[in-house]
């Protein structure tokens, strides 16, 4: 497989059945998905792959919603988080769009570029900040937090932003393992965030 060519081709809007305009609808209801399929929107093409396998990603998706619109963690905590799974994998397409989001939870290019750098220090970092960055690094190195780390979290966590936090790390450490296997293409706009992932 090269670069550039995905091993399972985005779904053509043309080419959805039933079981993947009722994914589509579940997960972001009716007005959102006609207007994706209606070409008001354009398809990305994430979304385009993923409903190879609609009766998969409907209830993946909804799951997600609940991380990303009704989260326990900030949002600014959890896409500190996502970029270090995402540059920790290399997963340039997870990288690319969390970049594009970063912006809107107050993350600098300073910031960002010191996640891909893999800086855990309270010099970069808020104390719970470099907490989170430590989890994640322990998650994907041993799949466990450390008792040291974890009791930090606790003293300013609830039990909800706890169990969050794992939930994050594992749902995005999946999905970037996804995307690099299965080669999901960059859209257009994600060029230029593409390219600030430093090379190994």
């Amino acid at each position: 497989m090269s670069d550039t060519t995905p091993r399972i081709a985005p779904l053509a809007v043309d080419e959805w059945d039933d079981d993947a305009v009722a994914a589509l609808r579940d997960a972001f209801g009716v007005t959102a998905a006609d207007r994706l399929l209606a070409g008001d929107r354009p398809m990305p093409n994430v979304l385009a792959t993923l409903l190879r396998h609609p009766a998969l990603t409907g209830p993946f998706l909804s799951y997600n919603n609940v991380l990303l619109r009704a989260p326990a963690l900030e949002p600014r905590w959890r896409e500190l988080m996502v970029l270090r799974v995402a540059s920790r994998t290399r997963s340039i397409y997870e990288w690319a769009q969390h970049v594009r989001m970063a912006d809107r939870c107050g993350i600098t290019a300073a910031e960002i570029e010191a996640v891909a750098d893999g800086e855990t220090g309270a010099g970069a970092w808020s104390a719970i900040e470099a907490d989170l960055l430590a989890a994640t690094d322990q998650l994907l190195d041993g799949y466990r937090v450390d008792d040291a780390t974890w009791a930090r979290l606790a003293n300013r966590l609830d039990v909800r932003q706890l169990l969050e936090l794992t939930f994050v790390v594992g749902t995005y450490a999946c999905l970037a393992m996804a995307f690099n296997t299965v080669g999901v293409a960059l859209d257009a706009e994600l060029a230029d965030a593409a390219g600030t992932l430093p090379r190994p």
